[in-house]
């Protein structure tokens, strides 16, 4: 559809439903929805030529001198806001560009737009279906879960389900797909997995679909969190990313002639997943407490390794339904619901692409139970470790020219300074660890 039908079926949507306003969509570096509302009055300009507003005001945006920028529109992504509103409300996301037209390098969704471009020169589309998981807690202000129940536990009345029911019922609204969910292990935890679609679209999903369990929770009087490890003793939430390339309608990662069904392209992926593994966490988990989740004995990934059945490992190849050979895929374990989804897919395409490129050799399968094995067991077999904190995980990125490559020199710089403000100020914090451990003994 060309631009100008497009514009037309937005316009033309907004006059038939009624809608009242319309919400302009975008995010800042570190992932946090920003959000310009809008008329129907002003939709027509905005569409053509984008809103004005004020990029200093973003994080990791403009300088001070160079503040104006424009919100352009994505007609692609209109869709009606479910949620029995007084009024109907709309929304689309925005790219960020400068006034002369030229995109913002500091705009996530550029970032990977500009990664898919690469893959697409080499004829490969790249589609992405995560699984994430969140807790339901009483309150913002405290870790007060309302349930006690395990995984895919099932009991009456139960508040969880009933949230979980409404943010699937809304996501469909919306056009988002939904595959499976249920009761994660930990207490209030719960997972929703969202049917895989092109990248692109699918980091706009996440970053819809976070929203949307926030304002069902919020209606329910609870709070959803997204944060990595909230609870000490208890599973984190990780946010597992099923991975596949195309090549047309052709599964890339498919191959009928292999032992497993998994194609050259495939293994050169997972492998350049593995190399780069440590220099992309930064990106892929973003946050102090991210780090918590990534430690031994919680089904989190630690060490660098693949397998096909063993989730201890940090990439896993599920085995592909009977008579589905596009359903052949990676599952790439590390990631967490709290990063940026447009730049945690960006790093992590353009290091499966390295290994396809440099056809990087796949190293044996972990078989073992990668836990339970010694240092020694590990080294020999070559299997290295996550970044075990931030402050590891930033030192790793900023040698990465792969990393600097994918984000830009504008991300690349403004995302390791934070990231490193972030840990200044979280060494200087006492913990209430520290108090209850030290103060009535030192």
């Amino acid at each position: 559809m060309s631009t100008e039908r497009q514009h037309e079926y937005v316009l033309r949507t907004v006059e038939e439903r009624g809608v009242r306003f319309v919400r302009l969509w975008f995010t800042d570096v570190l992932g946090f929805l920003k959000s310009v509302e809008i008329t129907p009055a002003e939709l027509e300009v905005a569409l053509e030529e984008g809103m004005t507003f004020d990029g200093s005001a973003i994080e990791g945006y403009s300088r001070i001198q160079e503040a104006d920028m424009l919100a352009k529109p994505d007609p692609n992504t209109f869709e009606l806001l479910p949620g029995g509103r007084d009024v109907p409300i709309a929304r689309m996301f925005c790219d960020i560009e400068h006034f002369n037209g030229e995109p913002f390098e500091g705009d996530p969704r550029y970032v990977m737009k500009r990664n898919l471009e690469r893959a697409r020169e080499k004829g490969f589309t790249f589609y992405v279906g995560p699984e994430v998981e969140f807790f339901y807690f009483r309150s913002a202000e405290a870790v007060e879960p309302f349930d006690t129940a395990g995984y895919f536990e099932l009991t009456a009345h139960d508040l969880g389900s009933e949230l979980r029911k409404q943010t699937v019922l809304r996501l469909e609204a919306m056009g988002i797909p939904v595959e499976y969910s249920f009761h994660e292990l930990g207490p209030s935890q719960h997972e929703i997995d969202l049917r895989y679609t092109d990248a692109l679209t699918m980091a706009d999903n996440v970053m819809t679909f976070r929203l949307i369990a926030k304002e069902v929770a919020h209606d329910g009087d609870v709070y959803a969190t997204f944060m990595p490890k909230p609870i000490a003793g208890a599973c984190g939430s990780g946010m597992h990313s099923h991975l596949s390339l195309f090549e047309g309608d052709v599964n890339a990662f498919h191959d009928p002639g292999d032992e497993h069904g998994l194609s050259k392209v495939g293994k050169h992926f997972i492998a350049g997943l593995l190399v780069h593994a440590r220099e992309i966490t930064a990106v892929t988990n973003q946050w102090v407490n991210s780090y918590k989740r990534l430690i031994p004995g919680y089904e989190a990934p630690v060490y660098v390794c693949w397998a096909r059945n063993n989730r201890s490992a940090l990439v896993r190849v599920p085995l592909p339904k009977r008579g589905k050979n596009d359903s052949a895929r990676i599952e790439f374990r590390s990631p967490d619901p709290a990063c940026n989804p447009y730049l945690a897919y960006s790093v992590i395409l353009a290091a499966g692409l390295k290994g396809v490129e440099e056809g990087y050799e796949l190293p044996p399968e972990a078989t073992n139970n990668i836990y339970e094995m010694t240092i020694e067991e590990r080294l020999a077999e070559g299997i290295g470790s996550l970044p075990t904190s931030l402050a590891e995980a930033i030192e790793a990125m900023e040698r990465s020219d792969l990393v600097a490559d994918a984000l830009g020199e504008h991300v690349f710089e403004y995302f390791i300074l934070n990231k490193r403000r972030e840990w200044a100020e979280y060494k200087a914090y006492v913990t209430p660890f520290e108090i209850e451990r030290y103060l009535g003994k030192l």
